[in-house]
């Protein structure tokens, strides 16, 4: 298994955001690096970025749970 650091981006429903990742951590806990949380949008969206040790099986469980959002995923580096 080769394990990646990742950047992810998610843009998210704010009234969702507490649910999606409530779900999320139990996946990643210990595996975040750095986490920021930016307010809302005019339109009501809000923006999660997460660096974190990962791999591909971690890019399938987000897409799984976040479900009403966007995301996007960037290798910083190969561990």
């Amino acid at each position: 298994m080769d394990m990646q650091i990742l950047e992810v981006n998610m843009r998210l429903p704010y009234r969702e955001r507490g649910n999606v990742l409530g779900r999320l951590l139990s996946k990643v806990s210990g595996r975040i690096k750095d986490i920021h949380f930016l307010p809302p949008d005019a339109t009501g969206m809000s923006e999660v970025r997460m660096e974190l040790v990962g791999g591909k099986e971690l890019i399938q469980e987000f897409r799984k749970i976040v479900k009403d959002g966007r995301l996007s995923f960037k290798v910083l580096s190969e561990a």
